[in-house]
């Protein structure tokens, strides 16, 4: 793996937390991620599912994790399942866990090829009645294929069709929303990664560079750095293309004047950082374009404030809306006249901020939780208010990862640069 080993203790201290939540004589079954077909004879390159990293810290497909706790059997109680290598697996794909390496990256001590798994689940269903089976059940993600977790859990319950099935998934949220302090050290190296991206685009990007140029230096910052890649697909927006909220292609000229918004954020050991900032493309905001600017940027730092126990982000959302609607009051973009005249249903704001300020963040770019679960110490959420005037070719938006604490919120990335003056010194070289 390009990243740093993990203490195993993590993984451990996440099944216990996990285990202590099942009820008396059950069993859980999770499985690792699908090596996902690309096209031909060619895979995309693997990327764990969330999970089973969180409980297991294999980063290997073809893997499988049972807990069952109540076992009279130590060697039964969790049990991590992996390829058996050989020499044609070796020549052809390369390295993959020894029993050994399986025992020291996970904590888990019975490793077993996974052509043991179906006899020593046979005895495990044989004596458990309840069954917990995990997938995805991220609310707004509607993918047309089954992943590896769906797929084999149908097939368990057509195989043992008198257990009683439950959903792990609810179990597993309510353990990753609170990170615990390795997860908050690796989210904290994804954004010291993600600053020094950032801070080489400053001295990179100049008028008739390309959006493509500018992501080649992201990645190539990611990759020296130990990172996994991008969290998400990277957002690098010049002129009209910063008013598309997800625009991915990146292959557009940035233009002398013009602004261009980035959305990137480095992953590191599975876990994402999450940035967007907003710089002029020649070094030099405009007066406009600085006074929209700093009208995010006000909004992002009395935002930030909000991030404490008790909160939710639908309170989050509802604050940051009615500042970021004086500002554009400010910035003459309606009137206190054309609010009372409004359709209540659909906010004159809205027409220049169409999007939430935050979400929580973590293993998933988008990670687990709803908007309104209340904020308790050691979650991590983005903080992202942000202006689109597509008349003026100005999107503005500003994000920085932010963690809940007993007292004030913790600004994960207060050492990217933010600052206008900051960023047109760092532009122009000096």
């Amino acid at each position: 793996m390009r990243y740093f080993p993990i203490d195993n203790k993590m993984f451990i201290e996440n099944r216990k937390r996990f285990v202590e939540l099942l009820p008396k004589n059950s069993v859980a079954v999770f499985y690792s991620n699908d090596q996902q077909p690309r096209n031909g004879d060619q895979y995309f390159n693997f990327r764990q599912q969330s999970d089973f990293f969180y409980l297991t810290g294999i980063d290997q497909e073809k893997s499988i994790l049972v807990l069952a706790p109540d076992m009279k059997t130590n060697m039964l109680r969790e049990t991590l399942f992996i390829i058996k290598t050989n020499e044609k697996i070796a020549i052809w794909e390369g390295h993959k866990y020894t029993m050994a390496e399986a025992r020291e990256t996970s904590g888990i001590e019975n490793i077993y090829w996974i052509d043991d798994f179906t006899l020593i689940l046979r005895e495990i269903m044989s004596i458990t009645n309840d069954v917990f089976l995990n997938r995805n059940e991220y609310s707004k993600f509607f993918p047309e294929v089954e992943d590896r977790n769906q797929r084999l859990g149908n097939e368990l319950k057509k195989e043992f069709p008198l257990h009683k099935y439950h959903r792990s998934a609810p179990l597993l949220t309510r353990l990753r929303l609170v990170k615990s302090n390795y997860e908050i050290n690796l989210i904290q190296q994804a954004c010291n990664i993600t600053n020094k991206a950032f801070k080489r685009v400053l001295s990179t990007t100049y008028p008739g560079c390309y959006e493509f140029d500018i992501e080649a230096e992201i990645s190539h910052e990611f990759i020296i750095n130990r990172a996994n890649g991008h969290g998400y697909s990277p957002i690098i927006a010049s002129g009209k293309n910063s008013c598309v909220l997800h625009y991915v292609e990146n292959d557009n000229e940035c233009k002398n004047g013009d602004l261009l918004l980035f959305d990137f954020g480095a992953e590191y050991a599975n876990y994402s950082a999450d940035m967007s900032r907003t710089i002029p493309v020649n070094s030099k905001f405009t007066t406009r374009q600085k006074d929209c600017y700093n009208a995010v940027l006000k909004v992002l730092k009395k935002a930030i404030l909000l991030y404490v126990p008790g909160n939710t982000i639908n309170i989050i959302n509802e604050k940051v809306n009615l500042m970021m609607e004086n500002e554009m009051i400010k910035l003459g973009l309606f009137s206190l006249e054309d609010i009372k005249k409004q359709d209540p249903n659909s906010p004159i704001y809205k027409k220049y901020f169409m999007h939430g300020t935050a979400h929580f963040l973590g293993l998933d770019v988008h990670d687990v939780g709803d908007k309104e679960e209340p904020f308790k110490p050691g979650m991590i959420l983005t903080c992202e208010p942000g202006i689109y005037i597509p008349e003026e070719n100005i999107g503005i938006r500003l994000e920085n990862d932010i963690l809940v604490t007993e007292g004030e919120p913790i600004n994960l990335m207060v050492d990217i640069p933010i600052e206008v003056d900051e960023i047109e010194l760092l532009m122009s070289g000096k």
